[in-house]
Formats: structure tokens, sequence, C-alpha cells
């Protein structure tokens, strides 16, 4: 009622671009090749980027997948370039013709994917319906007048194409949505920017296939599970199966997952393993919502210092001497930062060699509660994409 009433010229806004969509006034139209769309319907925080490369895992294990051509198309938030890039990295790169450091020119998250899976072709396009042909019939790319705008190496046509944060855009259908959740901050008990964090209309969650509530404790009980999955408005809910019913009848499967953080590892290739067998960390981070690592770090070390900067936050000289100053007030303290993060410090020029020795990240991974949970998401994502 809060948004109905105090936001009522975004949530009109919200209601009308849907219903031209569903009334099909505006069209939408599919890919040539499965999609796979990953999104929320909040700013930031609920984990997509872990989920996206959690499903390039899964579909490397997969024996019907794991020989084919896997793409991964993003829009690269707040990139400074345009129209259609391939993500490339390494020696080859032709950063003359950049302009700009890489995670600028291709956004934070597409750099850590392609930086992870060298092997998967990794794109960023505005548009999605443009990008997913291009990945598709690289070809075309090379004969035309935006592949001479841009900067791409050969890539195999791709097979099947994992969408980024795809959710809000209408104008292409995928072959399955889904749609993650923050365990620490529920839709259902938020609200529409800027009073809140939804971006989107919650009522829009009974149009995922799948649903994943991300960032959960490591173990949680059915009760608990069939709790959430009525909050979300999912009937008759069977944690066995992951199966329930959405508002208007139709089937929606819904998971639960966790943060996993492996060994903390430098940033540069500077850092003093040392500092890793110290007893105090400086946090700091530039991401929507930091709690999971704060846990993390906080069984093994004090967190004496705790810089919390805006969602994609582009550090500074000044956030270096900051963090300089902090440090030397804690000469032993490991300085601790999230991997998004640390490939935007990774182009940042003249950070002091004190930070560099210091400055550590925590690989980040999402992951099924149980092996069984993840046997049961293969198999629904299976029952979408064609044998």
């Amino acid at each position: 009622m809060l948004d109905q009433i105090l936001l009522a010229p975004y949530y009109i806004t919200l209601k009308i671009r849907h219903a031209l969509y569903d009334s099909g006034i505006r069209k939408a139209c599919s890919a040539e090749i499965p999609t796979i769309s990953v999104g929320n319907v909040t700013v930031g925080g609920t984990g997509k980027t872990p989920h996206t490369e959690m499903l390039i895992r899964l579909l490397a294990e997969h024996p019907h997948w794991s020989a084919r051509s896997l793409a991964v198309l993003s829009r690269g938030y707040r990139r400074k370039s345009r129209g259609f890039q391939q993500v490339v990295t390494g020696s080859g790169t032709p950063e003359n013709e950049l302009k700009h450091t890489l995670s600028e020119f291709f956004g934070d998250e597409p750099l850590q994917i392609k930086k992870k899976f060298p092997e998967v072709t990794v794109a960023v396009d505005k548009n999605r319906v443009e990008g997913c042909d291009f990945l598709r019939h690289p070809e075309k790319l090379s004969a035309s007048k935006k592949g001479r705008k841009c900067v791409f190496k050969d890539f195999s046509p791709a097979e099947l194409v994992i969408l980024d944060d795809a959710f809000q855009y209408r104008s292409l259908k995928p072959t399955v949505s889904i749609v993650l959740v923050n365990y620490n901050r529920p839709v259902f008990s938020d609200h529409l920017l800027p009073a809140g964090r939804l971006r989107d209309l919650p009522e829009r969650l009974r149009k995922a296939d799948i649903l994943i509530v991300t960032k959960c404790p490591y173990y949680m009980e059915n009760e608990e599970k069939e709790e959430w999955a009525k909050d979300l408005g999912i009937k008759d809910y069977n944690p066995e199966t992951c199966i329930g019913t959405a508002a208007g009848g139709k089937q929606q499967a819904l998971f639960f997952t966790t943060v996993r953080y492996d060994t903390l590892a430098p940033v540069f290739s500077e850092g003093d393993q040392r500092y890793a067998y110290s007893k105090q960390a400086i946090m700091f981070t530039g991401i929507a919502d930091d709690t999971p690592l704060m846990r993390f770090l906080s069984d093994s070390y004090k967190i004496v210092r705790h810089l919390m900067f805006g969602d994609h936050h582009e550090f500074t000289a000044g956030d270096m001497n900051s963090l300089k100053k902090i440090s030397g007030e804690y000469p032993t303290a490991i300085i601790v930062t999230t991997e998004k993060d640390s490939q935007r410090l990774a182009d940042l020029k003249n950070i002091p060699p004190v930070l560099k020795e210091r400055m550590f990240y925590a690989p980040i991974k999402a992951d099924f509660l149980t092996q069984e949970e993840k046997d049961r998401f293969a198999g629904v994502l299976d029952s979408f994409l064609p044998a």
C-alpha cells in the first residue's frame, strides 16, 4: 500500500510497462538458441554474478551441455563503452584501442567471469536481442558497422547464452527465467525505490520459472523453506521436489543457496601471504550487501575497521589515501575486499606499495545447501532446455 500511495508515479509506470508487454502491444521475441536469464527485482545484493558462475560450472558438468559452446551476455553496468563488446583479457588484449581500463571498458562483473572461465565467450550489450544474435552468428558482427567499433577475437557460435541481469529486459523472452531473492532482505518486506530497494514490482516474481533464495545459512529446516514459499506466494510447496504453484496456477520451482568463500587471495602480485595470519582485518567494499563477507571474516579476524562504499563504487586515489591512513593505525592488519571489487582495484594506478602487499580478496562461490538440491535443480533446468 505504501508503494501505491507514496510512490504512485513509479508504481504506475511499472504497471503500464508490464501490461504493454503482457498484452502483446509491445513485442517480445525469443533468441534463436536457448537462453537462461538470471535476474532479480531489487537493486543489487542478491548475488547475480556468483549464480551466473554457478550455472557455468553446472553446465560444464552436464552430459549434454559440457561439450557445447556456452556464452554469457551482460549489459556491463556502468561500463565506458557502447554497443556489443566481447570481453577479452590477457596478452592479446589491445588495451591501446580500449582507452580505458578493462573493468571500465567491460564492467567489473563480466571481466570477473571471463577471468574465471576463459573458455566461455563473455560479451556485453545493452540490446540483448542483438547481443544474442551476434553470439550465435559471429560472422554478422565481423561484417557489420558495429563490428568495426568493437574489440573482439574469433569465437565459436554460441549454442546457449546465460543472460546476466535480464529479468527487466522484456524485449527478449528467455527459455528459462531464474530470479534471485536475498535471504537477508526479503522482497515481501521491502518497498519500491527510493523508499526501499525494489526496482520492479514484487508481484513479478510469479513470472519466474525458478526462484532462488540466496545467501542462506548453511542449513535450513524444511519448515523454514515452506514458510519462505508461503511468503513468496508459492502454494503447495514440497521441499523434497522443490516445486510448488505460483499465483495464476503456474508451476514454479524454489531453491535455496548459500555463499561459500575460499582462501583469501592477494589482489596484486606483491601480496605478502604472511598478512593472512594476522588477527585483525580492515574490510572495505563497494557492493550492495557485504554481510556474508563480514560473517566469513569474523570467524578468523577481528574486524577493526569497516569501510562500506556504494555498489559499483569507482575507487579513487583519495579512497586509497584514506585506506593507507587507516592501515597505518593497524600496521599488522590484513586488508580485505570482495572479489568483484578486486577487478576494479587491479586496474587502479598509483596504489601505495604498502597497500598492495596487504590487500587481499575473498573468492566467492554460490552453491546449493545439499548435493540433492543441486541435482534437483539440474533436473528442473533440463525440463526447460531442449534435449
